[in-house]
């Protein structure tokens, strides 16, 4: 899982670790069978846009930290 402990300056996260950590808090559930937890395509494109980042930065995030995405309206995420 990622490091979320990682300040920058006056203790701001820079905007990276902010995705990052919205990202994390956004995903909720388990998902059956693999147990995963969940952001719907909804909830990532929101994030991204939010935060300045591209659709793909937020994939990565999910994968790097065992998040699936559901809900997918544009098959951007399978």
């Amino acid at each position: 899982m990622h490091n979320r402990t990682k300040f920058y300056g006056q203790g701001k996260m820079d905007k990276n670790e902010q995705l990052i950590d919205a990202v994390l808090k956004s995903a909720k559930g388990q998902h059956p069978p693999d147990g995963r937890k969940q952001l719907t395509c909804t909830e990532a494109f929101e994030l991204a846009k939010k935060y300045e980042a591209e659709i793909i930065e937020v994939g990565r995030i999910c994968n790097q930290n065992n998040i699936r995405i559901c809900k997918c309206q544009l098959g951007c995420f399978e």
